[in-house]
């Protein structure tokens, strides 16, 4: 079989050893039936019989490989059988069967889904087992079968947080995952206002205080709060997928004080292997985006080593961007050496990553905005053309955000026109040049710029000629808005527009770009007021860069060139072209590449995917039931809860621990000895009085029977006595009587 090799043509031959008396043989052929049985299931049958003999054998090893054995034989045929000895294995006196059982009920369940109700009743009795493994294996059958039925959960919910601690990873994952399902669904939120106070000094000549603001916190229910302590102990596991858990419901159920004991343990999973590592790092993000201030501490975890890959480089890029405002300056200052320093790597991907970075710290922080800015300016002039235009596009984002301040910028930013290879950064700075051509007439640079550019319009990229059209664009629109401002207004409004000149269909014929010619700067000035204005260059450049759009070969440029020669046609009317071209633009903000995974949840596929549709059934967030919906906490109560579990609360008197009761009843009788020793008179109530008197009753009560019982054993023992001597005699005589009669003879 582990071969792969055919062992079908043996399937009758093997299953009659099933009867064998030798464990290592049975598990053999359990196994052989486990792969074949649905192949052969007539012949499988035949060894049902047999296998239910198993299931009352002495060893309970052997118990439970037949109930496991019976329960994977996919026959639908013995779905009621496989049901009947689930009942006798919840009743088996070893734990190892009753784990089988419960791990038999969803094989049971996929046989035959008609013997549910019949199921449930077998899963809430696992599911109050006193050993903690079969507890667990009965979760585990219970998110898989009925995960919707949260009143089989009410009155075992504090035992299952008492074992959660001693089960095994699988189980303490699938308690982790049930008990949050059903604190959104049993355990209301509650909310509190409290009006905080600020004190100013200590001293009363300091300053007083002061009424704060009111805060609202929130108030865990008794049961919530139980079930999050008890996770605390599962911080220290040994799986990262324990921890992880813990710490999504400490994030989806808890307080922020639960979430911050979390975030050392997540930490911590950096030093497992890579791939662990990896997957930690997509759930640290995800928790750094609620508390970020807590991982400032540990920003030194997250540096980039070189064998790193980018995945794992990128979130490290990341975790810093979120706490660089929460940091001290010295740790500012190291994390901005740090990304200056991978800006010089040789993967162009993490350089575009470190830039990024650095664009995400300058914006998150203004006062550190300036030396971002220097930084990303000395990337400008790179080699790396990737680099340099990724620093562009940040540098963009950052002037933006105060244009008015950043105008020697823009003037550096245009010198190195000449010394910038790359396509996408030349078009950012001819952008930029041309946002801020109508800013400050003086140190206009625009024009300039634009004349020095049509020289090599033919040689440009298509990304930096769509930008110089739209240049030309601008240019020319502030300089038609200029000539309006200095214009003397027109008596007759109708004056001002002029419709273009007809086209005949001879000329469309001759001519299929007749419709979109250009029409000369010249042309569009209407007024015969105006000053004549026919050598400024702006128009003559205006109409340069029309004739050279009008035979490029790209689709997009000459479309784009029609409609800004469309908007600025009338020159006399600019106000659509310029809300088009010259709306402000707003502020561009770079969130932090995970933002949209923010409200996926912790630990899940759909985290590490982005996607909520990679989320499985049953791993969703639920809402919190309304307040006054939620079941009554008397369901939750236990009856015997310290007798059903070994490791849990013996509850003695109340609900009071046995541990205690001991500690107390031993004090209390120190105290009493003491009290006598030092000749106190304690003072007793009349309880105490009638009790000391009831006790000396009995003591003279015992006394008094224990004197008549040595009594009767006094004549018992004399009357044994008289009967012995009496016998001694006769034997005596007896004995005489023999000797004389032999020695007559």
């Amino acid at each position: 079989m582990y071969r792969s090799k055919p062992c079908l043509p043996y399937f009758s031959s093997v299953v009659k050893n099933v009867a064998s008396p030798n464990v290592e043989i049975k598990k053999l052929v359990y196994i052989f039936l486990l792969h074949h049985a649905e192949a052969e299931p007539d012949l499988a049958l035949l060894s049902i019989n047999t296998i239910q003999k198993s299931l009352t054998d002495q060893n309970p090893q052997v118990r439970a490989m037949a109930l496991r054995v019976m329960s994977g034989i996919k026959v639908p045929v013995i779905s009621q059988i496989v049901s009947l000895a689930i009942k006798r294995g919840c009743g088996d006196m070893s734990p190892y069967v009753r784990k089988a059982a419960a791990l038999a009920i969803p094989k049971c369940y996929k046989l035959d889904p008609n013997t549910i109700p019949q199921l449930l009743d077998y899963l809430s009795i696992l599911l109050g087992d006193k050993q903690y493994y079969v507890a667990g294996s009965a979760v585990r059958a219970y998110l898989e079968i009925c995960p919707e039925r949260v009143d089989l959960i009410h009155k075992h919910y504090r035992g299952l947080v008492r074992k959660l601690v001693d089960m095994d990873e699988w189980s303490q994952l699938a308690t982790l995952r049930l008990i949050s399902i059903y604190a959104r669904k049993c355990l209301p939120v509650r909310s509190k206002k409290i009006k905080k106070s600020k004190t100013k000094g200590f001293y009363d000549d300091e300053a007083s205080e002061e009424e704060g603001s009111i805060v609202e916190v929130r108030i865990l229910d008794p049961d919530l709060e139980l079930f999050l302590r008890a996770c605390k102990s599962l911080l220290y596991s040994r799986n990262s997928a324990v921890i992880v858990s813990v710490a999504r419901c400490f994030l989806d159920l808890g307080t922020p004080e639960y979430v911050d004991s979390a975030v050392g343990p997540l930490v911590a999973l950096l030093r497992s292997p890579r791939d662990i590592q990896q997957i930690a790092l997509y759930n640290i993000v995800d928790v750094c985006l609620a508390r970020p201030e807590r991982f400032v501490r540990y920003a030194d975890h997250f540096f980039v080593h070189a064998s790193d890959p980018f995945d794992v480089a990128r979130l490290k890029f990341e975790v810093w961007t979120l706490i660089y405002p929460h940091c001290e300056p010295h740790i500012r200052d190291m994390i901005l050496c740090e990304l200056e320093h991978f800006t010089r790597a040789l993967n162009p991907e993490i350089v575009q990553e470190s830039v990024r970075a650095i664009g995400r710290c300058a914006q998150s922080d203004s006062h550190a905005s300036a030396r971002c800015l220097r930084l990303l300016l000395e990337q400008v002039s790179s080699l790396n053309g990737n680099l340099s235009a990724e620093s562009l596009t940040v540098i963009r984002h950052l002037i933006q955000q105060d244009p008015q301040s950043h105008t020697k910028t823009v003037i550096r930013l245009a010198k190195n026109l000449d010394t910038t290879p790359n396509p996408e950064a030349r078009a950012t700075i001819i952008w930029l040049v041309g946002e801020f051509a109508g800013i400050d007439n003086e140190s206009n640079i625009a024009p300039d710029v634009l004349r020095i550019l049509a020289k090599g319009f033919a040689g440009e990229s298509e990304p930096a000629k769509l930008q110089i059209v739209l240049l030309a664009a601008k240019v020319y629109l502030h300089h038609l808005n200029n000539l309006r401002e200095h214009r003397p207004q027109s008596p007759n409004p109708s004056a001002s527009f002029q419709e273009l000149p007809p086209s005949t269909d001879q000329d469309e014929h001759d001519n299929p770009f007749a419709s979109s010619s250009p029409i000369p700067a010249s042309q569009t000035r209407p007024n015969p007021t105006e000053p004549p204005n026919l050598d400024h260059p702006i128009p003559k450049l205006w109409d340069y860069i029309l004739l050279l759009a009008r035979y490029d070969t790209s689709y997009d440029l000459r479309d784009r060139t029609r409609t800004y020669r469309a908007l600025l046609a009338n020159s006399s009317s600019t106000q659509l072209a310029s809300l088009l071209l010259l709306a402000p633009k707003p502020v561009p903000q770079t969130p932090s590449p995970s933002e949209n995974r923010k409200d996926l949840p912790l630990g899940s596929t759909s985290l590490i995917l982005g996607s909520k549709f990679a989320i499985g059934q049953g791993q969703e967030l639920l809402e919190w039931v309304e307040e006054g919906q939620e079941p009554e906490p008397r369901l939750r109560d236990e009856a015997g809860a310290g007798k059903d579990y070994p490791g849990g609360v013996i509850s003695v008197g109340g609900g009071r621990p046995a541990g205690e009761a001991l500690d107390a009843a031993v004090r209390g009788e120190k105290e009493k000895e003491t009290e006598k020793g030092k000749g106190r008179m304690v003072e007793k109530s009349l309880e105490d009085w009638l009790g000391e008197e009831g006790m000396e009753d009995d003591e003279s009560g015992e006394d008094e029977e224990t004197e008549e019982d040595e009594s009767e054993y006094e004549v018992i023992t004399e009357s044994e006595e008289e009967e012995g001597d009496e016998r001694v005699e006769a034997k005596g005589l007896v004995d005489d009587e023999e000797s004389s009669s032999s020695s007559s003879l």
